[in-house]
């Protein structure tokens, strides 16, 4: 059986049906090169590594800051398409509460709370449904990852615009449900992250990018939600007289973000190129033509302004040096997008390796708990503060208690931007060289022994002293400083939780040509964990509040972390190229992401 040396690490192949399978000196099964130097296997002997793969080493050993990355502006493109819509998200979040109060004032805390988990349930469960269509369409060299990325913002934007017309809870849940239809673009864009990025040193703060323009999304949206939401009965004297804002009190907070979404898809159009290997020889499309004629228009307005101020103007290749090329830039040899590394297609029903399975199986406990926690937090802020003088449930500390902090929606927005406060700070100072330090599998799975601690502390928020008595919604500083308390623990294990499972779902991929449909079956496992789990969460959280136990709910969600803990044991991080197809390439970079 010939040999081929892949140096840092040694594979014998044989072809098998058309088929070039990895046999590794461990188990048939493991994932592939392992993520750091300690996990890999000395070479067989009478082989020695080539040059060059110590040179890769060493560069990968070299600290990476932000400004080293390759294809800026390619990045930039894609975490402004992504922030657009947690933005949305979470602005939706502040005054959903308010807005089914608004649909159905006569509804008990109870119903309402079920209707919430119904609502966000709907976009997940439509997500689920279509998520692995869309990763599909993306490798396909008929469509592509820029179409079906350009598709879900464009149909989030219509659910987003219906979600604020809507004046009842069926029609809200339809704009719901057609929002996540529409939308697989959480695993199109990390499919073209790890496309662009291929080089294992900058994958760390290449997958930070989205949870870290999620967390800006998470401080602006809230805000921006409990701004505009109601306008006419929030700032009487200015909208009060106004009828479209007493009709559809919900509808500007929606219209700012659909033209966020707008021009989050104007931006993918014009200046986004595709990744796709298939297409990548390609002629470029019709959007990013006329990106390149703006822009080009846009350099002659600039140096025609400059030459009449008196200053020289730049040449034109000059210009375009200075700002694509340098080290990093777009126009580095270290930015541009290497060769197509295969010419065939793995089968659907080759996708499916034991890796691949562990690792979605780990993924759907830890988004069951983080995404109900995320529809079950602003619930909780929204819920009214216990009054025993109008409730038959008593207290008995340390488990029988209810109600909520009884938040309106500016301090809704506020106590959730929180949230994308203390994600930002650690994401820039903190997770990277604790990355670096433990690797993504180790860090991983230590990080997530936080989400239980943070679960079973979040219902004592609502026995923490207050300055203004029951009814009025908790104030003071114990309160706040608790719940910064709480979200700083929630916090650090998502900080560290989410880019790592994203390096994972990358890298367990079996082969490139299936990476976009890897990550279509993530996000629907994702989806699928986030459409039970806040159904389940908003059902046993009425449950409770209706037996006051208002921490049941957040106690069982510790259960799950735990299980999301057990599960993380078994996982392995992958090469991205598990199986070898006949015709396949080596890459030209031994440090590289995925093989």
């Amino acid at each position: 059986m010939p040999c081929r040396d892949k140096s840092p690490s040694y594979r014998c192949q044989h072809v098998d049906a058309g088929l070039l399978t990895n046999t590794h000196l461990d188990d048939q099964d493991a994932p592939g090169l392992a993520a750091n130097a300690h996990q890999q296997r000395p070479p067989p002997a009478g082989m020695q590594p080539r040059t060059d793969g110590e040179q890769a080493s060493k560069l990968a050993r070299e600290p990476v800051a932000w400004r080293d990355l390759p294809r800026k502006k390619q990045l930039i493109i894609i975490t402004l398409a992504r922030m657009s819509e947690p933005l949305v998200q979470t602005s939706l979040q502040s005054y959903m509460y308010y807005q089914l109060k608004w649909f159905s004032p006569e509804s008990p805390d109870a119903l309402i709370s079920r209707q919430a988990g119904i609502l966000h349930a709907s976009f997940m469960a439509a997500q689920f449904l279509t998520a692995m269509a869309w990763g599909r369409v993306a490798d396909s060299p008929r469509a592509g990852r820029k179409t079906v990325l350009l598709i879900g913002l464009l149909g989030t934007s219509l659910s987003c615009l219906g979600f604020g017309f809507s004046t009842s809870f069926r029609q809200a849940l339809v704009f719901r449900t057609l929002g996540g239809s529409t939308n697989g673009n959480i695993g199109v864009m990390r499919t073209m992250i790890s496309e662009i990025i291929r080089e294992k040193r900058f994958q760390a703060r290449a997958f930070l990018l989205l949870p870290m323009t999620f967390n800006i999304g998470v401080i602006v949206g809230p805000m921006l939600g409990g701004i505009l939401s109601d306008p006419a009965g929030t700032y009487p004297r200015l909208f009060g007289h106004v009828r479209f804002f007493v009709d559809f009190p919900y509808a500007a907070p929606n219209i700012v973000s659909c033209v966020f979404l707008l021009l989050a898809a104007a931006a993918v159009w014009l200046g986004l190129e595709e990744t796709l290997d298939s297409l990548r020889d390609a002629p470029p499309d019709l959007g990013t033509r006329a990106g390149s004629r703006l822009a080009g228009l846009l350099r002659s307005v600039f140096r025609r302004g400059h030459a009449e101020a008196g200053y020289v103007p730049i040449p034109s290749d000059a210009l375009e040096l200075a700002t694509d090329g340098g080290v990093g830039g777009d126009g580095s040899a270290q930015g541009k997008l290497p060769a197509r590394r295969y010419t065939r297609r793995l089968p659907f029903r080759r996708i499916f390796t034991r890796n691949v399975a562990l690792t979605l199986f780990a993924q759907f406990f830890l988004t069951f708990h983080i995404g109900t926690f995320n529809s079950l937090w602003f619930v909780f802020l929204s819920t009214p503060v216990f009054d025993p003088s109008a409730s038959d449930h008593g207290v008995r500390l340390p488990f029988r208690f209810t109600g909520g902090i009884g938040m309106h929606p500016q301090a809704v927005g506020v106590a959730m931007a929180i949230l994308g406060v203390i994600g930002i700070a650690l994401q820039l100072f903190f997770y990277p060289r604790m990355s670096e330090r433990l690797g993504t599998l180790m860090s991983w799975r230590v990080f997530l022994l936080l989400f239980p601690v943070a679960y079973f502390l979040v219902p004592y928020l609502s026995v923490i002293p207050s300055t203004s008595g029951p009814p009025h919604s908790k104030t003071g500083a114990a309160i706040w400083l608790s719940i910064c308390g709480v979200l700083f623990i929630q916090v650090m294990g998502r900080t560290f939780a989410l880019p790592s499972q994203a390096i994972l779902i990358n890298n367990c991929s079996p082969h490139p040509s299936v990476l976009g449909t890897v990550h279509g079956l993530g996000q629907s496992v994702s989806s699928f964990a986030r459409t039970v789990g806040p159904i389940i969460g908003g059902v046993v959280y009425g449950f409770g509040l209706s037996r006051g136990y208002v921490g049941l709910v957040f106690w069982l969600l510790s259960c799950v972390a735990i299980c999301a803990c057990l599960a993380s044991l078994l996982v392995k991080e992958g090469d991205g190229h598990e199986i070898w197809l006949e015709g396949d390439e080596e890459e030209p970079n031994n440090e590289t992401g995925r093989c």
